[in-house]
């Protein structure tokens, strides 16, 4: 199992460029089952996650054509089999995703309940309420979902309970071929959410409101191919200006949307750093300063992303001063502190709060990765920790980061992959 060793103390400095957005990518892959004719999606990452959603649409018969800078043509019509088997869903929660487009295009789906990380229980209710709201019959047996229409799915006005992204992708998907209007009341409004409706628009759906609690859809017949860039990964992003900020270092990011991070801007700022954006891209500069600490709690777009909670709890342990991060989406999001605990943070837990007293330093360990965000958060502190950190586990963040080691490298950091 592979490993990253990090020899810390040094502040980065450099250019990097941001690459797709899984969580766009992800979703969009999934619409081009929706399309009769060949759909090509360009600016797709290298990660694995990407690479398990195409092994699935592989698996189904779908036909696939990758070129040497990972673009690819997916032409739904070679579809042979409508089965998300559990063996590739168990590795990534977003397979959920091939279910609302199966449906609505082929009238059927057999998807195995989804697998994924450890940060908490992410039920899939709310997308079978919705689909059922749209006439589909759906019977879970066995962990497989097995559902069906007699027809075509029939427009609905479905209010979300609560606020999810892969409910609203799903149903938003679903609804593109249904007959009539769908209307997603409490639908998520994050970024990927609008990034996949002006795919499915650039495949000929009728969509308003994306990027609002409210989203109205007006189903057609059918879509058509298009060719679809997908947007840039904030999270990265993010990730890489809160590394940079916690060295005391400087970064320009290039090809990314400064307006999708809005609030993480502003929390960067309240750190002490200085932040200077344009059209597509996005320059942080610490001058060498220790940051301050900045309190925040997650909330669901716009609100400050759970995906960036756990790189600003890394910031605040070197942090002047004391902070509380209160995590309000997922449950489990907060195990990372232990592991940087031992490498000398002050964090104590309190419910669903951490609240964090910064050290001057932290000190090299061997550290655990327990999930995506979390492996992210423990390179950051490796990046600014005394001696050498080893983080274990790092498939965890092999999926959701492409070349974590070489991007950092760029930066000036030391810190090379250890092959399990």
């Amino acid at each position: 199992m592979d490993k990253l060793a990090i020899r810390g103390g040094k502040r980065l400095d450099g250019e990097l460029w941001v690459s797709g957005a899984k969580n766009a990518a992800l979703p969009i892959l999934a619409a081009t089952l929706l399309s009769p004719e060949p759909v090509t999606i360009r600016n797709l990452p290298h990660l694995h996650d990407i690479t398990t959603m195409m092994e699935l649409l592989g698996c189904m018969g779908v036909g696939l054509v990758v070129d040497e800078r990972l673009s690819i043509e997916i032409d739904a019509s070679t579809i042979k089999d409508f089965s998300a088997p559990y063996e590739l869903v168990k590795t990534m929660r977003a397979s959920i995703l091939v279910l609302g487009p199966m449906l609505a295009h082929f009238g059927k789906a057999h998807v195995s309940f989804p697998g994924g990380c450890a940060i908490g229980s992410r039920p899939v209710d709310i997308h079978l309420k919705g689909l059922e709201a749209m006439g589909a019959t759906i019977d879970v047996d066995g962990g497989y979902i097995n559902a069906s229409v007699d027809g075509r799915l029939k427009g609905a006005r479905i209010l979300m309970e609560t606020v999810t992204v892969g409910g609203t992708e799903n149903l938003l998907m679903a609804a593109t071929l249904a007959e009539g209007q769908t209307v997603l009341e409490n639908a998520a409004r994050e970024p990927e959410v609008v990034d996949l409706a002006l795919c499915l628009i650039a495949m000929g759906a009728k969509i308003s409101g994306h990027g609002t609690d409210t989203i109205v859809i007006d189903g057609v017949e059918k879509l058509h191919g298009c060719t679809y860039d997908v947007m840039p990964d904030r999270i990265e992003a993010g990730t890489y200006l809160v590394a940079a900020a916690a060295t005391g270092g400087r970064v320009r990011l290039r090809d990314c949307d400064a307006g999708d991070l809005e609030v993480v801007l502003t929390k960067l700022e309240e750190a002490g750093a200085t932040v200077t954006t344009g059209p597509d891209w996005i320059e942080l500069d610490m001058e060498g300063r220790r940051p301050k600490a900045v309190s925040l709690k997650t909330a669901p777009y716009p609100g400050f992303p759970t995906d960036m909670q756990a790189q600003f709890t890394a910031l605040n342990a070197v942090a002047e001063g004391t902070a509380t991060v209160t995590e309000t989406v997922f449950e489990n999001r907060l195990i990372q502190t232990h592991e940087m605990n031992r490498m000398g943070a002050n964090i104590v837990i309190e419910g669903n709060t951490a609240i964090i007293t910064g050290q001057e330093t932290l000190r090299g360990a061997p550290v655990m990765a327990s999930d995506l965000r979390a492996s992210a958060s423990l390179v950051i502190a490796g990046l600014v920790a005394q001696g050498e950190t080893v983080v274990d586990r790092i498939y965890h963040i092999d999926r959701g980061y492409e070349c974590i080691e070489e991007k950092l490298q760029t930066l000036g950091a030391d810190i090379r992959r250890l092959a399990g």
